[in-house]
């Protein structure tokens, strides 16, 4: 089946990658979906953290987003709170102990829920530009890589990264974001790069588990074309010009 804009139903809109320069940040990131969904990171750290945050046997994970507009508020710490948890697994804290790193994402587009300021879409980009910003800092030793992709269901018509158009039809019908982390000895053998699913976010109306099911496989493998879009992004960047930042276009199919 083709959707209106000429996409399969596994198919996410064109990936965009840039690792940015940000002054003041140890490392950051962009990443988006199409033109009309994206997001920003940025990673400082190891630093030193307040005393009151320290932690002595592993480094302290801070996350903040920054709205588009306004200032931010419960719902921003709320979703803070949901990617440091789907980023959490992939980062190896124990070996800077009593440190600070601190994540920063903001939204560079708006959310196109009617009832919420974060849309599924947003929120995938969110977590792909924190697991970019990430790769590009070096500086925190990483178990795997953290790749998230939204997923909608209209009818009984189950699509990966909703436009916003798509977004304005699913009204309630379901939809949602599963986050993957790739990496070797990750769900497989020690010696296999292998993935597993360690975040998720479903909202139907019907409450079926087949629906969340079914929309986590076919986030799979969108997911894991993010995965490969990144390791070709942070590959070709650092082997053609390891010294200025650049960006890497690229589809998702």
């Amino acid at each position: 089946m083709i959707r209106r804009d000429g996409r399969h139903l596994d198919e996410a809109r064109p990936l965009k990658i840039s690792l940015d320069g940000l002054a003041r940040v140890d490392a950051s990131a962009r990443f988006s979906f199409g033109t009309s969904t994206a997001a920003l990171a940025s990673v400082s750290g190891p630093i030193e953290v307040r005393l009151a945050s320290e932690n002595p046997s592993q480094a302290t994970f801070d996350v903040s987003i920054r709205p588009l507009s306004s200032i931010p508020g419960i719902e921003s710490k709320s979703l803070a709170s949901m990617i440091r948890a789907a980023l959490l697994p992939s980062l190896i804290l124990t070996t800077n102990p009593r440190t600070l790193i601190q994540l920063v994402i903001q939204a560079l587009t708006p959310s196109y829920d009617a009832h919420s300021k974060w849309d599924n879409g947003l929120v995938t980009a969110m977590i792909n530009a924190s697991t970019m910003a990430l790769l590009n800092a070096g500086s925190i030793p990483m178990r795997g890589v953290v790749c998230a992709v939204a997923v909608a269901r209209v009818d009984n018509t189950f699509f990966v990264d909703p436009s916003p158009e798509e977004s304005a039809k699913v009204a309630g019908s379901g939809s949602g974001c599963f986050a993957f982390m790739f990496g070797h000895g990750v769900g497989r053998t020690p010696n296999e790069a292998g993935f597993t699913c360690v975040w998720s976010n479903w909202r139907g109306s019907s409450g079926d588990e087949d629906d969340v099911i079914t929309a986590r496989d076919l986030a799979k493998g969108s997911a894991r074309r993010v995965w490969e879009a990144m390791k070709s992004s942070v590959g070709e960047e650092f082997k053609t010009n390891p010294d200025e930042p650049g960006d890497k276009e690229m589809g998702a199919s």
